[in-house]
């Protein structure tokens, strides 16, 4: 008798791995937010002295700017998913199960 794909050992490790890309996938934006307001409030010290090509330069160079970048480029599943929402779709990013009733 066959055991179902889904509760063999390999099939639990492919739907943890799905999951926690999912999960990685929703977490960089908002982490990426939340650096860039952090550097924007307190990371005038040295190491953006350090880090900066020219002193006094411009301030796109700085680590504000990289992580706010970053959070854009990493923006992709929270537009999907905002985008299915606003057109009424009920389905769920790849890699979530709905819980069973």
């Amino acid at each position: 008798m066959a055991t179902p794909a889904n509760t063999t050992s390999e099939g639990l490790l492919v739907a943890a791995a799905q999951g926690a890309a999912t999960a990685l996938h929703f977490a960089a934006t908002p982490t990426f937010a939340v650096m860039a307001l952090l550097a924007g409030l307190w990371g005038h010290g040295a190491p953006t002295v350090l880090c900066s090509p020219v002193p006094g330069g411009s301030s796109l160079m700085g680590m504000t700017s990289m992580y706010l970048l970053m959070s854009v480029f990493h923006a992709a599943p929270w537009l999907k998913l905002v985008s299915g929402l606003s057109r009424g779709a009920a389905r769920l990013p790849t890699g979530v199960r709905q819980a069973a009733p």
